[in-house]
């Protein structure tokens, strides 16, 4: 498909999502919580499986599927039964609802603390950002010279690129929202500098995604954890709660990759997050176990946990993408949108 069409569709399909979603703030927010809006709400949870699938661009197919068949499908499974973050007395305004249903932005639970005395060698957000955008200019250029680069040396480039990726992507949404839409709220950080997770809990719940993070919890983890801990306890519910959360990840990424490479599932991916889920879940014990009487250096659990994290993305995450030339399909988009970048 050319590029003008491809746009042509992702537009479509942006005008269908708000379309639907002023739907769901007119009509089903009316209907009672429960069973009757969830009714309500499915043809527009089965509209949002069904407008991706005509892009075939890695960069358009990715925003696509995540912000709707994830984020927003999730959302409105928690708008069925009156759960925020769509869910609010009193109504939120329009334009707040469709945002807050169709891009990657939370409104935090509480309020969000700041940090009176700056941390070393930090630098300002805005200026972070521009450091990333370079480091990503940087590796779409280099990836010209990936044949004569190790194959460990090109995984990186291509986590790396994951990453920077995601947060200037997660931070152009945040300030489209404050200041080309005006909202005077604040914004649940999408990362939080995850190269200083000093545990496999610390990355995964407060550092990484926390925008899928918060959904997780509240459609997930927090449903699984209340009915089993009068069961099996305090600490053998949260265990079971963070596998069970691990596991619908790990689902939704399949699914994920199906929508971008159209290609069956190998289930690598989904491996890769019941790996996670099991060693996170371990990790919880240990801790409930020795109860602070011992503890790893924040530098040496964080480097452990960064090598874990790389190695098994590498052995598991990124091998279906490889396998079916996923990384040259985004190396050459990259690649075009740098040339339009630079034209401009």
């Amino acid at each position: 498909m050319e590029v003008g069409e491809e746009l042509k569709s992702f537009i479509n399909i942006w005008i269908i999502a708000i379309s639907s979603i002023c739907y769901c703030y007119l009509i089903p927010a009316r209907i009672s919580p429960g069973v009757p809006r969830l009714l309500s709400l499915l043809p527009v949870i089965t509209a949002f499986f069904i407008i991706p699938l005509p892009i075939s661009t890695v960069h358009l197919a990715f925003p696509a599927f995540f912000f709707l068949v994830w984020l927003g499908n999730f959302k409105l499974l928690l708008f069925a039964f009156n759960r925020s973050p769509l869910s609010s007395t009193p109504p939120l305004p329009l334009l707040t609802f469709i945002s807050l249903a169709l891009l990657p932005i939370n409104i935090p639970k509480q309020p969000i603390k700041k940090i009176t005395k700056p941390l070393p060698f930090s630098l300002p957000k805005p200026i972070r950002l521009a450091i990333k955008a370079m480091i990503l200019i940087v590796i779409v250029h280099a990836y010209q010279y990936k044949d004569n680069l190790h194959w460990t040396v090109v995984r990186v480039l291509y986590i790396s690129h994951m990453h920077n990726a995601f947060e200037l992507g997660f931070a152009l949404s945040a300030f489209a929202v404050k200041v080309f839409l005006g909202f005077d709220f604040q914004i649940e950080p999408q990362l939080n500098e995850p190269c200083l997770a000093t545990s496999l809990q610390d990355f995964w719940g407060r550092r990484w995604n926390n925008v899928s993070s918060s959904i997780l919890r509240d459609t997930v983890y927090n449903p699984v954890r209340m009915m089993w801990t009068p069961t099996l306890g305090r600490l053998r519910g949260q265990m079971l709660a963070t596998f069970v959360t691990f596991v619908v990840s790990g689902l939704m990424h399949e699914l994920m990759f199906y929508y971008v490479m159209r290609v069956r599932p190998t289930w690598e991916v989904t491996w890769f997050f019941v790996l996670h889920g099991l060693c996170t879940a371990t990790e919880m014990a240990v801790k409930e176990a020795v109860k602070g009487r011992f503890q790893l250096h924040r530098m040496v659990s964080g480097l452990l946990t960064l090598v874990f994290v790389f190695v098994t993305a590498g052995w598991l995450f990124l091998a279906q993408p490889l396998r079916n030339g996923m990384d040259i399909k985004v190396i050459n988009e990259s690649s075009i949108l740098l040339k339009i970048f630079k034209a401009n």
